[in-house]
């Protein structure tokens, strides 16, 4: 197959380089312009095209499908590893869906040279994190690699789960006067990652929000919040996530960066080694665009849960600005929340 790439609208160096980049798969323009110039074109069907976190395939039972691979470094950080990582990122992006996951494929590729004690303590970490988010790994593959030619252990896994007739939630669903809420501090996660990765030390450590979201969601639509669109905020971090259902639903977004719940140590972080909190990815949080009226409810909802203690309102939907997020800062002026070409951190997940 060859590419021509004359046609890509993507920024250098993406036009320019004939080669993939850690950029790629980052999260933010160059991730998106690959999807969409390369695999949306090859692949193209009515179940891919919402780019949603999971797919919805219709049958004798709607259903959710979402596939991720995880290739962090290190495999273990504070709150969490590779495995329990994978098992509840695969959960949330099914749940995004607004679906009940149930079950879990898993492939392990493995470098020769890792040692069974630690590939033991990453599977029962996948088995506890399976057991507390209610689902099955069902099936799955080891294929093991040459030394040198891994780093140590990746792993991909596959989720599905059963989605109700009547939930209708996506990316493409956000309308104006939608309340923008998301559970907790944003930016735990990479800065976890890059804490270790780096040697550094902070007044308190930093963990991993890794964590499961599905009951969480069971509970708002139990609770009769309509809820419009669900996205958690990986790579590319919240910037990356709202702007991403901006374009995809043709509205504007307008948040107040003083509502955006960060941690201190976190902002500290940020602040130190020159970064955006927006754009830090995190793995146990979720943003939620819910009707207007039923913005507190909402919020009451994700308090009710240890993981979303630290929940907020902050923003809302709007018709101006289609496509943009634009932010209200604590001086009372404006800046546009954009996607990085790259990713700040590479190997987050």
């Amino acid at each position: 197959m060859t590419i021509d790439l004359s046609g890509w609208s993507c920024p250098l160096p993406l036009r320019d380089e004939p080669n993939i980049m850690l950029g790629h798969g980052g999260g933010g323009k160059m991730s998106a312009e690959l999807v969409e110039h390369l695999f949306l074109p090859a692949f193209d069907n009515a179940a891919l095209r919402s780019l949603g976190d999971g797919a919805v395939v219709a049958g004798a039972s709607r259903l959710s499908i979402s596939t991720d691979s995880f290739v962090v470094h290190p495999r273990f950080f504070p709150g969490g590893d590779i495995g329990e990582l994978a098992v509840n990122g695969t959960v949330n992006d099914v749940a995004m869906c607004g679906a009940v996951p149930r079950y879990i494929a898993v492939a392990f590729i493995l470098e020769e040279g890792l040692p069974m004690q630690e590939l033991g303590v990453i599977v029962d970490s996948m088995a506890r994190a399976a057991k507390a988010a209610g689902v099955a790994l069902v099936t799955g593959d080891t294929k093991v690699v040459d030394r040198g030619h891994g780093d140590g252990i990746f792993i991909t896994t596959t989720g599905v789960g059963v989605l109700g007739d009547d939930v209708e939630i996506g990316p493409d669903r956000a309308r104006p006067g939608d309340a923008v809420l998301v559970s907790g501090t944003i930016g735990d996660h990479g800065m976890a990652i890059m804490s270790v990765r780096e040697g550094l030390d902070f007044e308190s450590t930093i963990k991993s929000d890794t964590a499961p979201l599905n009951h969480m969601i069971a509970t708002l639509l139990e609770a009769g919040v309509e809820v419009h669109t669900l996205r958690d905020p990986t790579r590319g971090g919240l910037a990356a996530t709202l702007t991403e259902i901006a374009v995809a639903s043709g509205v504007g977004v307008l948040i107040d960066e003083r509502s955006v719940p960060i941690d201190r140590v976190v902002q500290s972080a940020c602040e130190m080694l020159g970064m955006d909190p927006f754009h830090v990815a995190n793995e146990g949080k979720l943003v939620a665009f819910v009707a207007a009226e039923d913005a507190e409810r909402a919020l009451a909802v994700m308090r009710g849960f240890e993981i979303g203690t630290r929940a907020a309102i902050i923003g809302e939907v709007v018709a101006g600005h289609p496509g943009m997020v634009v932010a209200k800062t604590a001086i009372g002026s404006t800046r546009v929340i954009d996607t990085q070409i790259g990713e700040q951190l590479p190997r987050i997940c």
